[in-house]
């Protein structure tokens, strides 16, 4: 399963870094380019901070971050710890748009974001963003669904306790 992982991992990465090498080549001479009227429109914007362009101030501190964070990430998926399936692709999927975002801070100074929703007020993001954010959502969900799964074990006895341990 590690194996599946760290491919998806790496293929993940190709994906985002291809689309974002396509919104350089095509979106940035021409800024923006409408795919859905008054609901989504692709829009080349380069962002120096984390979500919503906070931090921009502190790109190489954010980066420094963000490589810590990352790193104990794969430590733990690859340490073999989560037994989940359920928290093995959260972790690939957060782990995968991070290290993406994080590739583009290092060698760009920061992040290419290209789509824009127009039916609500909101952020340009990216496919890497999206990663994270589904990621984190299944990570959540799922941590949601054991709390529920572990109140509704009966509680051992004292005894039933003792003899669990031979």
């Amino acid at each position: 399963m590690l194996f599946l992982a760290a491919l998806a991992i790496v293929f993940l990465i190709a994906v985002d870094q291809l689309l974002k090498y396509f919104a350089v080549v095509y979106l940035e001479p021409i800024g923006s380019f409408p795919l859905f009227d008054r609901i989504l429109q692709l829009s080349y914007v380069e962002n120096t901070g984390a979500a919503f362009g906070s931090f921009s101030a502190y790109t190489t501190l954010l980066s420094v971050f963000t490589g810590i964070v990352l790193l104990a990430g794969f430590a733990v998926l690859f340490s073999g710890k989560l037994k989940s399936y359920w928290t093995q692709a959260a972790a690939v999927l957060i782990l995968s748009g991070g290290t993406s975002n994080l590739i583009d801070r290092v060698f760009r100074g920061y992040v290419i974001d290209y789509i824009e929703p127009l039916f609500v007020r909101f952020a340009v993001f990216n496919f890497a963003d999206m990663l994270v954010c589904v990621g984190a959502a299944i990570w959540i969900i799922y941590l949601i669904y054991e709390m529920i799964a572990d109140a509704r074990r009966p509680l051992l006895t004292e005894t039933e306790r003792e003899n669990a341990g031979d």
